[in-house]
């Protein structure tokens, strides 16, 4: 029944007033602020804003799928992000409606209307009389706390009078302006970030452009105008070249913003270390904006912008502007020993054709240097620069490309040179290198000839005729059939190896061997082959007026049996030698409109200075009730300080011997 009784008597709630509550708690803004924290470690951490196919390189499908569906690649323009954001500016923004009255009134009131039992419950707090009026006694007290820099009032309650004093009240303020600074920080933030975009995109006025095609193609529906209020893109410009307009990442595609001026790109130098690596670059700009009498020419470099209109250009990195390389193309079919040369330019295109198929050359980027990490001697690791290389795709005609990159000149692998070109089907796996053996005249001369040879009938079937006849005419009993045999198959593993490599005669052996003779015959496989290469090279090496091979000449051939037999996963008729280039460099821009930035910085600037009023600043009260007697007034004296209690004490000694002298203060009971 009482129970009851208690819940008839507790006053109704309304539900506005239980949100409120719940949205102003602290316990929902705690939670809020870790989850943010959380999601910015994960934003600091993982880069941002880069390809998908870097994130699915590095993290692999499964787990690039996960971490595309949660958004953690655009973590601070992800939904949940935002809705984290919006909820805790409300949150705390209620909270600051809700206790900035009171707050404001602690600040401003001296608490005069206390009770004598609640003095005598402070911890600091001290008793005794005086001779004097309580009058002229609390008007003494009140000049003494005025010069502690004090505000002080005094009130006369009839049978007792009570000073109040009280200074640093703006601790209080410092908790108003930490408050008020998370709302206007994170108001800033939604400012800066992509929450119209994504608006726009949900109400289907915007539409994530996902093709590699030119600006000019893009449509009007994944284009912004110059007035987008904020934004934040780059775009590479090539020395001589100017670009209007700045591209977007959104997810796995872009947007294309265009700009209220012209940006043009006079020239751009860049320093490098011995090493190769870059240690400075920065770029002449031009900017043409009609509502300017002259363009206007400033220099940037990293960390030294230009900002013009609002808009800030950032000197972010650099790349190829359409250098125009020349190469050198070598057949790996066997059919030519010589190159044929071409030139080309990054980022064209241009179709090559064989007897068989036909391919698009795609140039996509050229790299003046190329700093590796290689082994040395000791076991470690150095940097070195391997020398210029350029990227391309080999398309065929039903759309397949591969996707290589070559270095230009050979690179020392144990003290012999190779060709290194990289090769992957795809960009999220990692190249894996042809290492094709240099001449002795540093090309891939000796190496192609070889190739040219065996793919050669006429050489390939006189080279085993001889060797058959050297090694029949030193048998003792040369059985004609015999010989046969084994002419024939040497010609079988000689035109199955020039075909698929070491892979194609294991098939073979595999196929019509028993299992257990499987190891035995590959080997007495592998031993015809190599005598068969042998007379073959021998007959390269005769063209080059070599009659007695040396042991560098027998390590090439060993080289060369290795890159042959991996031709077949190679996946092109052709290589690219880059023999000379122009190099065009091109200036990485990264430009940003933010209108929040300010609002981020004077809600930072409040922070701090929040901050400080609150660790720095104590807000200290004391009273002094005053009871007349008959000889005098006994005054209590009691205070109480919400930090720095141990100076406190030193400051509550001190006004207690100047109130209230030793012989008659006493602690209060």
């Amino acid at each position: 029944m009482q129970d009851q009784t208690a819940q008839t008597a507790r006053p109704h709630r309304s539900t506005a007033s239980v949100l409120l509550e719940f949205l102003g708690s602290m316990n929902l803004a705690i939670t809020l602020l870790v989850a943010l924290a959380i999601a910015s470690v994960i934003g600091t951490v993982l880069q941002q804003n880069q390809p998908y196919t870097g994130y699915l390189i590095k993290f692999g499908p499964f787990w690039h799928e996960i971490f595309r569906g949660l958004g953690l690649y655009d973590v601070y323009s992800a939904g949940w992000f935002m809705f984290i954001l919006v909820f805790l500016v409300t949150s705390t923004s209620v909270c600051v409606w809700r206790h900035t009255p009171a707050m404001l009134r602690d600040m401003r009131h001296l608490r005069t209307k206390v009770q004598e039992k609640s003095l005598r419950g402070f911890q600091h707090q001290v008793e005794g009389e005086v001779q004097q009026a309580p009058k002229a006694y609390l008007a003494e007290a009140a000049a003494v706390f005025a010069r502690q820099g004090y505000r002080t009032k005094i009130e006369d309650h009839g049978d007792h009078q009570v000073l109040a004093a009280m200074k640093g009240g703006a601790s209080r303020l410092g908790y108003l302006l930490a408050h008020v600074a998370i709302v206007v920080i994170c108001v800033g933030g939604m400012l800066d970030s992509k929450l119209s975009l994504r608006i726009a995109e949900l109400a289907g006025q915007l539409k994530i452009e996902t093709r590699n095609v030119p600006a000019t193609e893009v449509p009007a529906i994944s284009r912004l105008g110059s007035g987008n209020p904020s934004f934040r893109g780059s775009v590479e410009v090539p020395e001589g070249g100017a670009a209007n307009v700045v591209f977007l990442s959104v997810r796995d595609g872009y947007l294309v913003q265009e700009l209220p001026f012209r940006i043009e790109v006079k020239e751009f130098r860049v320093e490098h270390h011995s090493t190769g690596q870059p240690k400075s670059f920065e770029s002449d700009l031009v900017i043409h904006d009609p509502d300017l009498p002259e363009p206007l020419e400033r220099t940037i470099a990293v960390n030294h912008p230009l900002v013009h209109k609002g808009i800030a250009i950032y000197q972010a990195s650099f790349g190829d502007g359409g250098s125009l390389l020349d190469l050198g193309i070598w057949m790996l079919d066997g059919r030519a020993v010589t190159p044929f040369t071409m030139q080309g330019r990054v980022f064209d295109s241009y179709p090559l054709e064989t007897p068989d198929k036909t391919y698009r050359l795609e140039l996509m980027n050229f790299s003046l240097f190329n700093v590796r990490p290689t082994p040395t001697d000791d076991g470690g690791t150095d940097l070195r620069n391997m020398g210029p290389s350029f990227t391309f795709r080999l398309r065929e005609a039903t759309g397949e490309a591969r996707e290589y990159e070559n270095y230009m000149t050979p690179v020392m692998q144990e003290g012999r040179l190779f060709f290194l070109s990289g090769v992957r089907e795809s960009p999220a796996e990692p190249f894996r290198y042809l290492h094709l053996p240099a001449g002795p005249d540093g090309t891939p001369a000796r190496f192609v000839t070889l190739l040219a040879y065996l793919n050669n009938p006429v050489i390939v079937d006189a080279v085993i005729e001889q060797t058959a006849a050297i090694a029949f005419d030193q048998a003792t009993n040369a059985d004609p059939e015999a010989r046969a045999q084994i002419i024939a198959s040497m010609k079988r593993l000689v035109g199955l190896f020039a075909a698929g490599g070491y892979e194609a005669i294991a098939r073979e052996v595999e196929t019509h061997t028993a299992p257990e003779r499987v190891e035995e015959v590959a080997g007495i496989f592998i031993r015809v082959l190599h005598t068969a290469l042998q007379g073959i090279y021998m007959q390269v090496l005769a063209e080059e007026g070599i009659d007695a091979p040396s042991e560098a000449d027998q390590v090439f051939l060993e080289d060369a049996a290795i890159t042959i037999g991996a031709l077949p996963f190679y996946g092109s008729p052709f290589l690219f030698q880059l023999t000379g280039f122009e190099h065009v460099e091109a200036s990485g821009l990264q430009i940003a409109k933010a209108p929040g930035q300010n609002v981020v910085y004077l809600g930072s600037l409040m922070l701090i200075v929040g901050i400080f009023l609150l660790f720095y600043v104590a807000q200290r009260r004391y009273w002094v009730w005053a009871t007349p007697t008959a000889t005098g007034t006994r005054a209590l004296l009691a205070g109480s300080s919400n930090r720095n209690v141990m100076e406190f004490e030193q400051e509550f000694a001190g006004l207690s011997r100047r109130l209230l002298p030793a012989d008659v203060a006493r602690d209060a009971p």
